[in-house]
């Protein structure tokens, strides 16, 4: 496969001529060859998007909206794309890559319902003929990197939403996922989108840093937003603030599934093979603590144990009917044996599963957790899962808050005001009663607290993250002022 950088519309190459490679994460095999832009081709990229910003953020919001709903229809007409795509960069099975199209679609059709409703307000005043009222404007160029693991899904919506709201977008794709990033880019462009409203900038792992130094610290660049790894969310925090550039973030998690003692358990196990294992485990919000009462774990554990020995494992390009694919690189393996490690040396088991071979890892979950462990509260990001029992709710909902993060969150439990207390009571941007912790809709605000980030992503909340809201007065021609 080949991928350009996209910029005024155009595929072009890097002006250095430079390209880097995506390799299969199992194989090695090389999957796609990438431009490898750099400094200048940054630089052109939001150059392009503050031209194009110029004339799109007096577009109509008619046509707006229909460019984002051409674009939903495209990126759907792309699905056997997308499956093969992300099958090679990032070890995806179709389920998980039809999955990405299926919302992305329809994330760009709610942003595209989304564009009359970016209002103000009028407000009381105290001087005699004055009307005054606010008003929300585009802010301008915004800069969007999002990472590989829901490479569609992500993308859409760091690209949508600032585009409805009237911006223009430079989305920096990820060295992991060139390819699938810039499809969700040809969508777009195939949709008639004008030049310059999005522009892509890829680029080798070598040059990330002086890339992205470059996107944030350009005078044109208004918003930047984030997903990622808590670690280089701090980075791009920091780099922003001495910009005075505010930020959209989404980073890291350690979702927990509070299993009360009244749970169904059948629906639990159900939502934990669910949380725990799709796509590898390796998405932000995935189930990475069983937090089960001890009067149900026996029970919840066998249970759970029994179904994750049904995943079948292998790479889903071979084999389409295959749960738990290769993780996104062979490193991922050492570090999550480490960490079993450490747990089976502090006293916890193994109900299934077992070491990873370099990407390779069966679905694995890991009981008796308790503090002291790094897989306590270390984030796992892979096929495996942790079962930590508690007695009773106080402790339940301590042991789901003792953690740096806080971006989902799952309660079961047949008293549905009890277990909305539990959920209440959880510090995390979202709570699911009787769900699963990876949940995603359009109309539904998502971001995380603590050290999962700030700000939201979906519904009307993203009209806050990509305008600034301005105050304005009319008042009479002739006033008396006392100075």
């Amino acid at each position: 496969m080949e991928s350009q950088l996209i910029i005024d519309n155009q595929t072009v190459a890097a002006k250095s001529g430079a390209t880097f490679t995506r390799n299969h994460p199992h194989s090695g095999e090389v999957v796609t060859h990438a431009a490898a832009g750099g400094v200048e081709d940054a630089v052109a990229a939001v150059n392009s998007a503050q031209t194009a910003f110029l004339s799109w953020r007096h577009s109509a919001p008619s046509e707006r909206r229909r460019l984002l709903l051409k674009a939903a229809d495209v990126l759907e007409s792309k699905t056997p794309q997308f499956i093969e795509a992300m099958g090679a960069e990032v070890g995806a099975s179709g389920l998980w890559a039809g999955f990405n199209v299926h919302l992305a679609a329809n994330l760009f059709r709610e942003a595209a319902g989304m564009v009359t409703q970016i209002q103000g307000e009028t407000i009381p005043t105290d001087k005699p003929g004055t009307l005054s009222m606010t008003v929300r404007q585009p802010v301008g160029v915004v800069l969007s990197i999002v990472p590989w693991n829901g490479p569609v899904v992500l993308a859409a919506r760091a690209i949508a939403y600032p585009i409805a709201c009237g911006n223009t977008v430079v989305f920096r794709a990820s060295e992991a996922s060139p390819k699938t990033h810039t499809l969700v880019a040809d969508a777009l462009v195939e949709a008639g989108f004008p030049p310059g409203v999005l522009n892509v900038v890829t680029n080798a792992p070598k040059d990330a840093p002086e890339v992205i130094d470059a996107l944030i610290a350009h005078k044109a660049v208004r918003r930047i937003n984030f997903t990622g790894s808590t670690r280089v969310g701090r980075i791009i925090a920091q780099k922003a603030a001495t910009q005075l550039k505010r930020c959209l973030l989404e980073l890291g998690g350690k979702s927990p599934q509070v299993v009360l003692d009244d749970a169904n358990i059948d629906e639990a196990v159900k939502a934990a093979v669910f949380g725990s294992f799709l796509y590898q485990g390796q998405i932000c919000m995935s189930t990475e603590r069983l937090v089960v009462d001890e009067a149900v774990a026996d029970e919840f554990v066998a249970k759970f144990a029994a179904r994750a020995k049904e995943l079948v494992m292998g790479d889903p390009r071979v084999n389409p009917s295959c749960v738990i694919g290769p993780m996104v690189a062979s490193e991922s393996g050492a570090r999550l044996n480490a960490m079993i490690d450490d747990a089976l040396a502090k006293g916890a088991t193994l109900a299934c599963g077992g070491k990873a071979d370099g990407a390779i890892m069966p679905a694995t979950i890991v009981d008796h957790v308790k503090p002291g462990m790094s897989i306590y509260g270390d984030e796992t990001f892979g096929p495996i899962t942790t079962v930590v029992r508690v007695k009773g709710v106080e402790e339940a909902v301590a042991v789901a808050n003792d953690s740096d993060y806080g971006l989902s969150a799952a309660v079961f439990g047949r008293d549905v005001t009890r277990a909305l207390d539990v959920a209440m009571r959880i510090e995390s941007g979202s709570v699911h009663v009787n769900g699963s912790t990876v949940q995603n809709e359009a109309q539904a605000p998502y971001g995380g607290t603590k050290n999962s980030g700030y700000g939201k992503f979906d519904g009307r909340a993203v009209i806050d993250e990509f305008t600034e809201l301005k105050w304005i007065t009319i008042e009479p021609s002739v006033q008396n002022y006392p100075v």
